[in-house]
C-alpha cells in the first residue's frame, strides 16, 4: 500500500493520478473532507483515514494500519499564508509531520514529504542552506521548523527521507484552494468571470505586473516525487522548481492567449502584504540533479495549455 497525507487536495490528489494510471490502486488517503472531495471522485483508492485517526493508529493501535507500506507520500499541511494561529498552525505542520515521519523510519518506509520554497521568504539565494531560509510568515516558519527537524536527525537515518521545497505550483485540481490557489489558476478565473487579469503595479523595484516566481506545473512535482521515492535510499532537502523565474504579465498574457480574449489592470501593491510577499523566486536545482532527478521541467507555455484545458473541464 502507498499512502498520501493530503490526498484529497491540489498536489496529492494529482499524485494519486498519476499511481492510478500506473495501475496502482492499493492506496490510502489521509485528509480531512470538505470541498475537496471533488478531487477524489474519479479516483480509486483502497483505504481513507482521517487525519486525528491516523494519527492514533501510528501512536496507539498500530493495527490499524496494514503492515506491508511502500511509501509515504505527506503532502498534508495547513498551507495558509495569511494564518496567525501558531498553535494550529504547528500542529499541523510540524508536530503531525514529526509523528508520520518517525511513524516511517520505525518501519523502514520511504518517506518523502512536502516542504516549500516559502521558507526563503526575504532572501534571494534560493539554494536549500542555512543561511537562505528566511520566512515571512508563520506557514513558512513551520515548515522550516520541519526540515530542521530532519536536519537533525538524517545522519542517523539509512532508509529513503526527503524533503521537496515546491516553488509555486499550478494546474489541474486546485479549485478548492480559493485564495490560496496558485496565481495562474487565480487570473485564470478572473479572466474568465471579469476578462481582466489583476497584476500589482511596481513595488521592490518591479515593473508594473513584472514580479516574477519560478511556475513548477504540478505533472513535474508528482515525477519528482515518485521518482525519488523508488529509486535506491537518499536524504536531503530539495528545491522542485523550473529553475527559470517567469514574469506575472507572461503568466497573464499566456492565459489571455488560451482563453482567447482579456486584458490586464494593474492595482495597488496591498499594504497588508508588505514585507510578507515574495516578489522574486527561482529554484537552485543543483541539489536535485545531483540527487540523480535529470527529468526536463515543463515550460510555462505548455503547463500553462494543459492547465487551461483541464481548468476548462473542471468548470
Amino acid at each position: 500500500m502507498i499512502v498520501v497525507t493530503g490526498g484529497a487536495g491540489f498536489i496529492g490528489s494529482n499524485l494519486i493520478e498519476s499511481l492510478n494510471q500506473d495501475g496502482i490502486f492499493d492506496v490510502m488517503v489521509v485528509d480531512r473532507l470538505g470541498e475537496n472531495f471533488r478531487n477524489l471522485c474519479d479516483l480509486t483508492f483502497a483505504d481513507f483515514m482521517p487525519p486525528d485517526d491516523f494519527i492514533r493508529a501510528i501512536e496507539v493501535n498500530r493495527g490499524a494500519l496494514p503492515e506491508k507500506i511502500d511509501a509515504i507520500f505527506h503532502q498534508g499541511a495547513c498551507a495558509d499564508t495569511t494564518c496567525d494561529d501558531g498553535a494550529y498552525m504547528m500542529e499541523n505542520n510540524f508536530t503531525f509531520s514529526k509523528a508520520v515521519l518517525h511513524f516511517a523510519l520505525s518501519r523502514k518506509i520511504p518517506f518523502v514529504y512536502a516542504s516549500s520554497a516559502a521558507v526563503y521568504g526575504a532572501s534571494n539565494n534560493f539554494a536549500p542552506s542555512r543561511e537562505n531560509e528566511r520566512p515571512l510568515n508563520l506557514y513558512a516558519l513551520s515548515k522550516l521548523a520541519f526540515d530542521n527537524h530532519v536536519r537533525a536527525i538524517i545522519d542517523t537515518i539509512q532508509t529513503t527521507v526527503v524533503g521537496l521545497r515546491y516553488f509555486n505550483v499550478y494546474g489541474p485540481r486546485e479549485a478548492h484552494k480559493h485564495k490560496m490557489a496558485s496565481m495562474p489558476y487565480q487570473l485564470y478565473r478572473q479572466l474568465k468571470q471579469t476578462g481582466r487579469a489583476r497584476l500589482f503595479k511596481g513595488a521592490d523595484g518591479y515593473r508594473d505586473g513584472d514580479q516574477r516566481r519560478d511556475f513548477v506545473f504540478v505533472g513535474d512535482v508528482v515525477r519528482v516525487n515518485r521518482a525519488l521515492a523508488s529509486g535506491p535510499p537518499l536524504r536531503g532537502i530539495f528545491n522542485v522548481g523550473t529553475g527559470k523565474a517567469r514574469a506575472f504579465n507572461d503568466v497573464a498574457n499566456l492565459l489571455i492567449r488560451q482563453i482567447g480574449a482579456g486584458a490586464i489592470d494593474y492595482v495597488p501593491f496591498p499594504e497588508s502584504l508588505a514585507g510578507r510577499y515574495q516578489s522574486f523566486t527561482e529554484a537552485d536545482l543543483t541539489g536535485l540533479r545531483n540527487a540523480g532527478y535529470d527529468a526536463a521541467f515543463t515550460n510555462l507555455e505548455d503547463g500553462i495549455a494543459s492547465s487551461v484545458a483541464a481548468w476548462n473541464r473542471e468548470d
